[in-house]
C-alpha cells in the first residue's frame, strides 16, 4: 500500500530561504504602512504610483531572469532603454509613432545581437561585453541628441507606452503583467526555458544532452536587449520624451530584483513570479524612503545593502 506525501514540517516557513522574498516583501510592507500611514504611504494614487515607478525595472528584470539563469549578465540594459527613448524619439518626429516602434525595436534586437555574437562567438565574458555595451549605448545616445531631451508630440503612443491608464489603473501596469505571464510560461513551461536553466546549471552537461549552449546564450542576450527596448519605449511614452539620461543606474536595481526574487547569479535557477515580487519590493522600498525625507544618496546605499543580502540569502549552505 502506498504511503500518502506529507508537506514538510513548517510548510511555507520551513523553506524561508526559499520563500524570503514573499516573507520580506510583507514584512517591509507592514512597516510602511504603520510608520507612514499619516505621510499616504496607503493612499491608493500613492500605490499605484509605486507600480508607475517599477514596471520599466520589472520587464526589464524579467529579461534579466533568463539571462542569469543562462549563467550571464547584462550590465548594459539601463543604457540601452535610455539609448532607445533617444531613438524612438527621433523616429517619430519624422515616421509617426508606428516608426517609433520599429526603431525602439531595431536597437534593442541591434544591441543584443551585438553583446551576443561578442559573448558567444569571440569569447568575451557578458560581463566585459555588456559592460562596455553600456558605455557605447550611453554615448551614442547622447552624441545623436546633442545631449538635449528630444519631445515626443503624440499622444496616441504615449498613451499606449506608459503614459495612459485604464479607469483608474495604468497602461504600465497591463504591461508589466504581460511580460510577467509570458516570462512565467516561457521559463517554466517551455523547451526554451528548460535549456536556460540546464545551460546555467551545467553548461558542460548540458552540451553533453544536446543542448546548443551558445545559440540559448546568444538568445538570452537579445532577449534581455529587446526587453530593455521596450522598457526604453515605456520611460519614453510615460515621460513623452527621449533622454539619454532615461535608464541611468537601472542595471543595479534591475539584478537586484531578479536576485532578491531567487534567480542565483551563477546560473541554474531562477523564478519570473519572485523577480516581479522583487520589483516591487524595491519600488516599494524606494517610496517609503522618499517619504521618510532620506536624500538619493542614502536611497543608493539601501540599494546596494539590499544587492548584498540578497545574494547572501540566496547561496546554499552546506
Amino acid at each position: 500500500m502506498a504511503k500518502a506525501t506529507t508537506a514538510p514540517a513548517g510548510g511555507f516557513f520551513a523553506n524561508w530561504r526559499q520563500n524570503i522574498i514573499y516573507i520580506g516583501f510583507v514584512v517591509i510592507f507592514l512597516v510602511f504602512a504603520l510608520t507612514l500611514n499619516d505621510k499616504g504611504f496607503l493612499n491608493p494614487n500613492n500605490l499605484l504610483n509605486i507600480v508607475r515607478q517599477t514596471a520599466m525595472i520589472a520587464v526589464m528584470a524579467v529579461a534579466m531572469t533568463f539571462v542569469l539563469s543562462a549563467g550571464e549578465i547584462d550590465l548594459s540594459v539601463g543604457a540601452v532603454a535610455g539609448l532607445t527613448t533617444v531613438t524612438v524619439a527621433m523616429a517619430i518626429s519624422v515616421a509617426g509613432p508606428l516608426g517609433g516602434v520599429l526603431a525602439g525595436l531595431a536597437t534593442g534586437l541591434a544591441v543584443g545581437m551585438f553583446n551576443g555574437w561578442l559573448t558567444t562567438r569571440i569569447g568575451i565574458p557578458s560581463f566585459l561585453t555588456t559592460l562596455a555595451m553600456m558605455g557605447i549605448a550611453k554615448g551614442v545616445a547622447m552624441w545623436i541628441s546633442d545631449t538635449a531631451a528630444v519631445p515626443i508630440l503624440s499622444p496616441g503612443y504615449s498613451w499606449i507606452f506608459g503614459g495612459g491608464s485604464v479607469g483608474p489603473i495604468p497602461v504600465l501596469m497591463f504591461w508589466m503583467a504581460l511580460i510577467a505571464g509570458i516570462g512565467h510560461i516561457a521559463l517554466r513551461r517551455s523547451g526554451f526555458g528548460r535549456k536556460v536553466l540546464a545551460t546555467g546549471g551545467g553548461e558542460t552537461a548540458a552540451r553533453y544532452s544536446g543542448i546548443d549552449t551558445r545559440s540559448i546564450k546568444f538568445k538570452v542576450l537579445v532577449l534581455s536587449s529587446c526587453a530593455a527596448a521596450l522598457a526604453g519605449m515605456l520611460y519614453a511614452g510615460r515621460l513623452q520624451s527621449g533622454r539619454f539620461q532615461l535608464g541611468e543606474g537601472d542595471e543595479l536595481s534591475v539584478i537586484a530584483a531578479a536576485v532578491l526574487g531567487g534567480t542565483s547569479l551563477f546560473g541554474g535557477k531562477g523564478t519570473v513570479i519572485g523577480t516581479i515580487v522583487g520589483a516591487l519590493m524595491i519600488g516599494m522600498i524606494n517610496n517609503g524612503l522618499i517619504l521618510m525625507g532620506l536624500e538619493f544618496s542614502q536611497q543608493l546605499i539601501a540599494k546596494g545593502a539590499i544587492i548584498i543580502l540578497a545574494v547572501a540569502l540566496s547561496q546554499k549552505k552546506g
